[in-house]
């Protein structure tokens, strides 16, 4: 334990150290350097505890995300996957039954490979049909609409692909706006 007096005035620790012998006055300023000393170590102590928790982020973001340009290419052939079943004209009866197997094979290899994406963490949003959210989503153009709320997405061209979370690439795509708007636009521009 501490004998050292608990009061902070300095009058008062000076004359209790002009009282005290020339020992307790030694002792005195060695428990307060033991002190300082103690004070430094505690708070260099937390300062290395922060910068280990610092760098072990900094490890298992780094680790997340390398691969992220990697991610963005990968995207691209899922989406000229998804183009070309797109460009195959839809089935029909009495179609070739090569066509109807090359859209089907193709339509596998899809679905395989967004599910190897989503294992590793990449994942397609679809846009179509949620409210606009400019973290997500790239505005290409508005469209009037009576039947949706304004801010809706209408039609995506792309779909949104984030990495763990991250976003890789946002969607393309048509928000709805009011259908008045358009009316007023043009009664205000020839007022």
């Amino acid at each position: 334990m501490n004998s050292e007096p608990m009061n902070n005035d300095p009058d008062e620790l000076n004359a209790a150290t002009a009282e005290s012998s020339p020992e307790d006055a030694r002792i005195a300023a060695l428990a307060a350097e033991r002190d300082d000393f103690r004070d430094r170590w505690m708070r260099s102590e937390a300062e290395i505890a922060n910068v280990r928790a610092r760098a072990r982020r900094d490890v298992d973001e780094t680790r997340q995300y390398a691969v992220q340009k990697f991610a963005r290419d990968v995207v691209e052939a899922a989406e000229n996957l998804r183009r070309g079943l797109d460009s195959l004209p839809p089935a029909a009866d009495g179609e070739p039954d090569s066509v109807a197997r090359v859209r089907e094979g193709l339509a596998g290899i899809e679905r395989s490979f967004l599910g190897l994406l989503e294992r590793n963490g990449i994942k397609q949003e679809d846009a179509t049909g949620a409210l606009f959210d400019p973290n997500l989503h790239q505005a290409m153009a508005e469209q009037p609409s009576n039947e949706h709320p304004p801010g809706t997405v209408l039609q995506a061209w792309t779909s949104a692909w984030t990495l763990n979370g991250r976003l890789l690439r946002p969607a393309m795509v048509v928000v709805a706006k009011a259908a008045d708007d358009a009316a007023k636009t043009r009664v205000d521009t020839t007022a």
